[in-house]
């Protein structure tokens, strides 16, 4: 049980860093116009709120979230990374926090769905 919670608690830090690197990334270091500030940042960082809302009653239920949402920041970030656009350290860090979320909530799967089988035979 102890590496379960880890391995949770390990995604739910890693969903915060990733939340954290959107809004630097969208407010301070490469805005993209002034006009569209708000819009850019609430696009950027709003998905990763409800995986962050539910860890706090369940850190398996919310990594999962997480992990569904990072999919899409996975995608993005590769594609940022393919068009050389932004800073290639934000789009890689996005990349591999993205990566990490997905990997948390699938280990943490394989471990749950483990335990679980050995508990019925």
């Amino acid at each position: 049980m102890s590496g379960e919670s880890t391995t949770l608690r390990w995604g739910i830090g890693t969903l915060i860093a990733l939340l954290a690197l959107e809004i630097l990334w969208h407010a301070w270091i490469a805005p993209a116009r002034p006009a569209l500030f708000w819009p850019s940042l609430a696009l950027a960082s709003a998905p990763l709120l409800p995986g962050l809302w539910t860890a706090r009653s369940s850190l398996r239920r919310g990594v999962l979230i997480g992990g569904i949402v990072c999919l899409f920041y996975f995608a993005h970030g590769v594609t940022t990374l393919w068009n050389g656009d932004a800073p290639r350290w934000l789009a890689s860090s996005e990349v591999l926090l993205a990566l990490a979320v997905i990997g948390a909530s699938g280990w943490d799967a394989r471990r749950y769905r483990r335990a679980k089988t050995t508990a019925s035979t």
